[in-house]
């Protein structure tokens, strides 16, 4: 790569220190940090908007330990759903006050987090005072294309973040095709040629941990990972769940595990995890869930289940195959991207179809042993692919 310095903002990572357990863009964010800092060693340096309200350069050694003891907090199995106080958190904060930039020569500024993204006036100071070509991380583009599943101010708040894209990017990577299609339009009508490169978000290493001793290992147990919110669907596998409890016997039933935070406008799925009689003891909430503890249920479900309505790409469908967990899933394009030809597909409302499938997996039955040959010729991405490919789309604007 050519000479230049790279900074990487760690905006997101730094605003939720307070927060026990990631989000996937958190991991996101964390991957480019050790990717980048892997490749370019010192040309890599570190800033943020701080939670203080500034932005500026930060330690790379202070960056380095804040970052190492976030992957350290979300690995303990004393991980909690809870924030942590703020008397914790202030003297990391304290310690990552940043400087003023000291612009060097051909310099990239990358963003892999929607931070900032609604503060356009803020995104052009900071190219300004760093005097460098901005590139940008792009997730998804579902609160414009599907409204109805955002928060009620989502669809406006998202359009400010792509109209800061097409208006300052010099070059994008979106996590898949289908995110790619879906930017396309807006770089059109905002007659920019910005060079846009796909990059499927890589797999972590996940380790071999010793099975769940709890009543999840006595049964099969079916794995919902992901926020509750509508567009994750988590009704249609609580509606299943409660039938099966009406028809079935109580022994023969799968258990299912949901693991994600409480989101918005989700009061019928939290209404059910919480009143209705028929889920007790076959379904299970989990808000806030440790590295160690994700790993062993992941390892050890039968499948995982994500009924999604829509996806940017799929991370989870890619972490459960990448252990040899098989995966029901949405008939989505982007988790085409994610799962190749290994997952079983089903349309997100065909209610009796993932019943089938949910319950010929619990029995180990054909559809199960079926993907678990098709498995064998999945390959998982990589975090390295993905920074290659990072890395060459620095190197273009470096030229």
């Amino acid at each position: 790569m050519s000479a230049g310095e790279v900074i990487l903002d760690v905006s997101r990572l730094l605003s939720r220190a307070r927060h026990q357990t990631p989000s996937g863009v958190d991991r996101v964010e964390m991957a480019y940090a050790r990717g980048l800092q892997a490749r370019l060693g010192e040309r890599l340096g570190f800033a943020a908007v701080h939670p203080f309200g500034n932005y500026g350069r930060l330690s790379r050694a202070r960056t380095l330990a804040f970052l190492d003891a976030t992957e350290a907090r979300w690995a303990s199995a004393r991980g909690k759903g809870g924030p942590r106080p703020i008397a914790e958190v202030m003297p990391t904060l304290l310690n990552l006050l940043p400087t003023r930039p000291r612009p060097g020569p051909n310099a990239v500024y990358v963003q892999s987090s929607p931070h900032h993204l609604t503060k356009p006036d803020l995104v052009k100071r900071i190219l300004a005072h760093e005097q460098a070509r901005f590139l940008c991380f792009v997730h998804d583009l579902i609160p414009i294309e599907y409204p109805e599943y955002a928060r009620p101010d989502g669809a406006r708040l998202h359009q400010q973040r792509v109209d800061t894209i097409t208006r300052f990017a010099d070059s994008v990577i979106v996590n898949s095709v289908s995110t790619a299609k879906s930017l396309k339009p807006f770089l059109l009508a905002a007659w920019r040629s910005v060079d846009v490169r796909v990059a499927l978000l890589g797999t972590e290493e996940i380790p071999h941990v010793a099975p769940l001793p709890s009543a999840a290992a006595e049964r099969p147990y079916f794995l919902c990972l992901g926020t509750i919110e509508p567009r994750k669907n988590h009704l249609l596998l609580l509606n299943l769940w409660r039938a099966m409890a009406q028809q079935m016997d109580p022994a023969a039933i799968p258990r299912l595990i949901i693991v994600g935070r409480r989101g918005w406008e989700n009061e019928q799925v939290v209404d059910m995890l919480e009143r209705c009689p028929g889920l007790k003891g076959h379904v299970e909430e989990l808000n806030g869930c440790s590295d160690e503890r994700m790993h062993a249920l992941l390892r050890g479900a039968r499948a995982l289940v994500l009924p999604s309505f829509a996806e940017g790409y799929g991370m989870p469908v890619a972490e459960a195959l990448s252990v040899g967990t098989p995966v029901i899933c949405s008939d989505l394009p982007a988790l085409h991207e994610a799962g190749g030809a290994a997952p079983d597909f089903l349309d997100p409302l065909d209610g009796l179809g993932w019943e089938a499938a949910i319950l010929d997996h619990a029995r180990a039955g054909p559809m199960h042993h079926a993907q678990l040959e098709r498995m064998r010729g999945w390959n998982p991405p990589t975090w390295h692919d993905h920074i290659s490919i990072l890395c060459d789309a620095i190197e273009a604007l470096q030229r």
